[in-house]
């Protein structure tokens, strides 16, 4: 029995140190800051709780991307969600980002579309979003969005700009940015790639409605690099994740190089957030970070 206990908490050590090297070595390379250096992808984040605060900030990561409906709760009393802002205010990292953004019982486009319960909660929403300092709300949603069999899809592309056209005004009152985030065929049918997301971002023609970019669905709809090269001045915000198992940055080992390389020639500088499935969560996260720095030095340095 002692030497089971013994192999444990070996097998516990090496998981330490594996960490503690890891999060030294993302110190030392991820040359950030650097002077003559322009902004580019400066401050990593991850999609995930803002419960997780210390130990992402102790990995090395920036900011936080939170669920809205679980962080925001726009169903909820301003007593319930002032709850949430203390809880940010002993954070020590920001929540600089919103994902989850409209709950699938709220239609954005076929015979039930509901624009005006949409734009309410947007308002409440937004207001809140301003309070927490976030910058981004991520409009997927693919419950919401989703066309309904049998309805027409233009009908259905003419009733989403519409309500972004309603919902730019309100994310401007309170100084967020919606971007819209296009998603893989396998999750939605509507708004699937960077193109599509484009031409409905510029259909919107609002300067708070702008555009995410997400790697794991570029590349589960096999679209290229050229394409973020396309939606230059409109790319808001970026998600990543690998193709297969939408691992974290380092696990599988995909080479995101040629969309990072996109990005900088677009002369994009704002954030990114892992959105990942996780394995082991303190265990990946310094991988992650380490792995996608690399990459991220890799391109600053012309690699």
């Amino acid at each position: 029995m002692k030497d089971i206990w013994i192999e444990r908490d070996a097998g516990t050590l090496t998981k330490s140190i594996l960490i503690i090297l890891v999060v030294v070595l993302v110190s030392a390379c991820s040359g950030r800051n650097r002077e003559g250096q322009p902004p580019f992808l400066e401050k990593i984040g991850v999609c995930t709780s803002l419960d997780n605060h210390a130990l992402l900030a102790d990995m090395g990561y920036d900011f936080i991307e939170e669920n809205l409906q679980r962080f925001i709760i726009p169903f909820e009393s301003h007593e319930v969600f002032s709850e949430n802002l203390e809880r940010l205010e002993a954070s020590s990292l920001p929540v600089l980002a919103l994902n989850v953004f409209i709950p699938g019982h709220l239609k954005s486009v076929g015979p039930e579309a509901a624009h005006p319960e949409i734009i309410a909660y947007a308002d409440t929403a937004f207001r809140r979003a301003q309070m927490a300092g976030v910058e981004s709300i991520v409009f997927g949603s693919g419950g919401s969005r989703r066309i309904p069999e049998g309805f027409d899809p233009e009908l259905a592309k003419m009733q989403f700009v519409d309500l972004l056209k309603q919902m730019g005004p309100v994310a401007e009152k309170y100084g967020v940015y919606v971007v819209v985030e296009p998603l893989h065929r396998g999750e939605v049918n509507f708004i699937n790639t960077v193109v599509e997301g484009l031409e409905i971002v510029k259909m919107a023609d609002h300067p708070h409605i702008r555009l995410l970019c997400d790697f794991f669905h570029m590349l589960r709809e096999d679209e290229p690099a050229d394409h973020i090269l396309m939606a230059a001045g409109y790319v808001h915000h970026i998600h990543i994740a690998e193709r297969d198992n939408r691992t974290a940055p380092g696990i599988a080992g995909d080479d995101f190089r040629p969309y990072l390389r996109a990005l900088k020639e677009i002369g994009y500088a704002g954030h990114i957030s892992i959105e990942a499935s996780w394995s082991d969560f303190e265990t990946e996260l310094p991988i992650a970070i380490a792995a996608l720095q690399q990459q991220i030095e890799d391109v600053r340095a012309g690699r």
